[in-house]
């Protein structure tokens, strides 16, 4: 995938300037955090995965389009049109938007988490509040900002503790496919791999598309397969008219 402002979900990020032994503290902390929670999830949440490839062919040649009459610093990158489809997928499929505790408490919120991976060590997932309702040009402001943010270590407490589903990417690294461990409470994490261009058979014809592996885990207390491919296949719609994102 794209380069989101020199940081997409994923991506390493750089260190802030501190003293070595405060740097190597923070860091210890943090993945003992990150150890708590990953063992938490894998251990109380019946996780199940699935995964699709979704032609973005109609999405990236909007893309281009729209592109063409926007200043450098205002274009949008792929990764707007993966956040928005996953944000607005949630209208089709409740189940995956919202969080487990004693039981399922959906939410009427969309707060979509961002896994952003810090060079320093560590991993931090803030919320794009209300993620469904931007339009995409303020998706992609927001997106960069969070990065940012992260970056340098100003996030608000609100944007950690308040995504309703999270989306993990680690297509920068050349990963095709990535199958994420569920942020506890939460009950669903979507994960996308890099933009490859692949053999792709459509109305009897064979030629080469750009794809991406989308994938899934979902909490099996909540949601069942057959949900997890709705959701899935309505990402996959919705890309396939960026216009209407």
């Amino acid at each position: 995938m794209a380069d989101l402002a020199g940081a997409a979900p994923g991506i390493a990020a750089a260190p802030t300037e501190r003293p070595q032994g405060a740097g190597r503290d923070r860091h210890e902390g943090m993945r003992h955090a990150i150890a708590t929670l990953m063992a938490r999830s894998k251990r109380e949440i019946p996780h199940y995965y699935l995964a699709t490839t979704i032609d973005l062919s109609s999405a990236l040649n909007w893309l281009a389009d729209a592109n063409a009459v926007r200043p450098v610093t205002e274009r949008l990158l792929p990764a707007a049109l993966l956040l928005k489809a996953t944000s607005l997928a949630v209208a089709d499929v409740p189940t995956m938007n919202g969080f487990w505790d004693d039981g399922f408490r959906p939410s009427a919120a969309v707060h979509l988490g961002v896994a952003v991976s810090l060079r320093s060590g560590g991993l931090v997932a803030p919320a794009i509040h209300d993620a469904d309702r931007l339009h995409l040009d303020l998706l992609m402001a927001a997106l960069r900002d969070l990065v940012r943010r992260a970056r340098a270590g100003t996030l608000r407490g609100s944007e950690m503790s308040d995504p309703t589903i999270t989306v993990t990417n680690l297509g920068d690294q050349g990963v095709e496919e990535v199958f994420g461990v569920i942020y506890p409470p939460q009950v669903a994490l979507v994960g996308f791999g890099n933009i490859n261009e692949r053999p792709w058979a459509a109305g009897g014809m064979l030629g080469v598309r750009p794809v991406v592996r989308a994938t899934l885990a979902a909490d099996h207390r909540v949601s069942d397969g057959h949900e997890g491919a709705r959701f899935l296949g309505a990402i996959d719609r919705l890309l396939q008219a960026p216009e209407a994102l």
